[in-house]
């Protein structure tokens, strides 16, 4: 059934109150290798245009997971993970690094500035640039896995003050020059807390947290940080979705307004999260805020 002109004019209205609450505001979108596919990626560059228009700092982080594993097969190198993350020896650095900042990204870039009217917006930036990314050695059996000490978060809000896009691919570097492989929920989550964004939202291959994993319509729309870290060590939870949620309890208790899951696979699933009554996915506030 098409809308009538007087249902778009009932989402433009309930779209008002929420622009101008984020107006001005930063909101960092991270999205995962599981949700990236061409005609979503176009939908998403469509909403994190939208958004700038109206004065929304988009900053987007992306991960290549499952892009990463299918260059090791070919190369005939099998992928290896430790709790969830990826053990990373030299070689296999070298092929995160060309996925994420080789591939990924400037497809990623790409992708926004076709959309883009105007003259391109997004610009493609590696956490090793400009120090964006500080790393320090997370475990000695994982190799050149880091986890974040520091955030530039400078150089991400010069790109914005400019009316530019940021499209951050998670490789970051210690103080050496030495790069690590960073675990892209994480290097969000440190993100949006250096820069004090309004919101993080994960894009997901997932509706969000369900109560019932075999059930897509147990989903639970709101959680405090608190909730979340007891919910983290129920039976219930997948193992992929515990960095998801320990991350969104880390962002809103590190002064994030909220942090939210939703289903990358929706088209325009950013939009309708922060634009409409509804939301899709499942919000997560501080303790006391939810």
């Amino acid at each position: 059934m098409r809308n009538t002109p007087g249902d778009t004019a009932r989402v433009l209205v309930q779209a008002l109150p929420y622009i101008q609450r984020f107006a001005g505001k930063s909101v960092v979108v991270k999205l995962g290798g599981a949700a990236i596919d061409a005609e979503l990626d176009r939908a998403l560059a469509q909403d994190v245009l939208l958004l700038r228009s109206v004065g929304v700092r988009c900053v987007l982080v992306h991960g290549g997971g499952p892009q990463v594993d299918a260059l090791m097969r070919r190369m005939g190198k099998e992928p290896e993970f430790r709790n969830g993350l990826r053990v990373t020896d030299e070689e296999t650095l070298e092929i995160v690094r060309m996925v994420l900042v080789g591939k990924i990204n400037p497809d990623l870039v790409g992708t926004i500035n076709r959309e883009a009217l105007e003259d391109p917006v997004a610009v493609g930036v590696s956490g090793e640039d400009g120090g964006l990314l500080t790393a320090t050695p997370l475990a000695s059996e994982l190799g050149f896995v880091g986890d974040v000490s520091h955030v530039r978060a400078s150089v991400l809000h010069r790109l914005l003050d400019e009316g530019l896009t940021p499209v951050v691919s998670t490789i970051g570097s210690d103080a050496a020059g030495q790069p690590y492989n960073i675990n892209a929920d994480e290097a969000a989550r440190a993100i949006a807390v250096a820069m004090a964004a309004e919101k993080i939202v994960y894009l997901t291959a997932a509706p969000g947290l369900l109560a019932d994993v075999s059930d897509p319509d147990s989903l639970i729309a709101r959680l405090s940080s608190g909730e979340v870290r007891e919910r983290i060590e129920h039976a219930s939870v997948s193992a992929g979705m515990i960095p998801k949620l320990r991350a969104c309890a880390d962002a809103v208790d590190g002064g994030v307004g909220s942090a939210h899951i939703i289903d990358g696979r929706v088209p325009h699933a950013l939009l309708i999260e922060l634009l409409t009554d509804e939301g899709i996915g499942t919000m997560v506030r501080r303790e006391g805020n939810a």
